[in-house]
């Protein structure tokens, strides 16, 4: 990239080079013998009018480029869900600063029955150059001919945490029959509609044994944070994935559940197959799956994917 001193210092040389020749041109004599002779003159003026000729284009140059970086830069709507949503909002502004795209971004679950849901958005004919989401739904999407199976990328891996209000005791969730005990214990129990609130409900709990304990206290919360309805003490412990649960404030992360009764969640992203900017948009992709990108990923609780 070019210092933006040395660009106004090339200018200031480049002003001074034509009045210098324009001077010579109005009064050759002006300047010292042998250049000064009028026999010169004609030759100085046939210098100046090079000079003037090459500035000239040089500045049209410039300026044909400043219009093609404007005519590049583009609109793009992102789709995009929860879980890689924090790790999105960190890095889509510095893509926007590095490519001079802007980012329409929508927010969405992966899959349910809200009309928020991505998939839904979709079916109703809404636009969008990329859409972010838990790996196997955005295969259904493939699968259904929206998404370019050609455009897939691997983000990152998403693993599923608890949180209790803000100031309540921190429960031992670290084994299996701890996990349990928490559960059995709790009052109330709620998780998301997204892909980490069906594993709950319909593996985590038959693996543990408590499913017909959990069903009457157990709650599927649609469309907002799980945390959320846990800060304001709704319910009293929450189940999303981390990278869910960390940016909301009133309530105290405890742990993630024990890995042998984990679901890990790949977040994978893709671009429709009716995208206006498909370009700039696997530009986007391949940004948010680059190297540089990992720490802002693992900082918001998410895992890099293994590449």
């Amino acid at each position: 990239m070019v210092d933006p001193s040395d660009r106004r210092q090339g200018c200031t040389c480049l002003l001074d080079d034509v009045r210098c020749s324009l001077r010579a041109w109005r009064d050759p004599g002006a300047l010292p013998a042998p250049f000064g002779s009028p026999a010169t003159g004609c030759l100085i003026k046939e210098k100046t009018m090079k000079l003037l000729h090459k500035h000239q284009l040089a500045v049209l140059f410039l300026g044909c480029m400043a219009v093609s970086v404007a005519a590049q830069a583009e609109e793009l709507k992102v789709m995009t869900s929860g879980g890689f949503t924090a790790a999105y909002k960190l890095l889509g502004p510095q893509y926007a600063t590095s490519s001079g795209d802007t980012l329409d971004t929508i927010l969405g679950p992966s899959m349910g029955k809200a009309p928020e849901a991505i998939p839904n958005r979709l079916a109703r004919g809404e636009h969008a150059d990329v859409v972010i989401m838990v790996g196997y739904a955005l295969d259904d999407l493939i699968k259904q001919g929206k998404v370019d199976p050609a455009s897939r990328v691997e983000l990152a891996d998403s693993r599923i945490g608890m949180v209790v209000k803000e100031g309540a005791a921190k429960p031992a969730i670290g084994t299996d029959s701890e996990l349990k005990d928490t559960l059995l214990k709790a009052k109330s129990v709620a998780y998301s509609d997204s892909a980490s609130g069906v594993y709950i409900e319909k593996e985590l709990f038959k693996k543990l044994g408590i499913e017909k304990e959990l069903a009457p206290k157990g709650k599927m919360i649609e469309r907002i944070p799980v945390a959320s309805v846990v800060a304001k003490g709704d319910y009293e412990v929450g189940f999303q994935q981390v990278a869910e649960l960390l940016p909301v404030p009133g309530v105290t992360f405890v742990a993630k559940i024990p890995e042998d009764v984990q679901s890990v969640t790949r977040y994978a992203a893709g671009i429709p197959v009716n995208a206006e900017h498909p370009k700039q948009a696997k530009a986007l992709l391949d940004y948010l799956a680059s190297p540089k990108a990992q720490a802002t990923v693992q900082s918001t609780g998410l895992d890099s994917v293994p590449r």
